[in-house]
């Protein structure tokens, strides 16, 4: 898959912004907010860093590289649409791995990706109290 970011995989106009804030299913974590606008064009990102979120331009950036990152990994897997991510003040100081870890969170939140499985030590069937004990009966005799 090429490294790029065209164009058309991209929430562009503030008409397209105004549109998706306006009709779109929210989602929304201390870190950022997920707008999604369900469509029938492949997913296309657009993403919202204000002066409030970092006053610095090297700090929004490093949130939008994060964030254009993994949507870039996860838009084969995405159904179509359009998909508004707005950060918040908590996102400067979070690290990328969590900015990243937050946004596939919401958007299998929002229903967008399908829930990954609880990682565990034991299967979930030794875990129910209505399970049968594993441990063998004694002889009767």
């Amino acid at each position: 898959m090429s490294a790029a970011f065209p164009r058309h995989a991209r929430v562009r106009t503030g008409a397209e912004y105004a549109r998706v804030f306006e009709k779109s299913r929210r989602c929304a974590d201390p870190l950022l907010s997920l707008h999604w606008l369900a469509g029938d064009h492949p997913a296309r990102l657009g993403m919202a860093v204000s002066r409030k979120v970092d006053t610095r331009a090297v700090g929004r950036n490093r949130i939008k590289r994060q964030l254009r990152e993994q949507f870039r990994s996860l838009r084969p897997h995405l159904p179509g649409g359009d998909y508004v991510v707005v950060a918040r003040p908590p996102a400067r100081t979070a690290s990328n791995p969590l900015l990243r870890d937050t946004f596939v969170r919401v958007l299998v939140r929002a229903g967008a990706l399908p829930p990954t499985p609880a990682v565990g030590t034991m299967p979930a069937a030794l875990n129910s109290p209505s399970s049968p004990s594993t441990t063998p009966e004694p002889d009767a005799g």
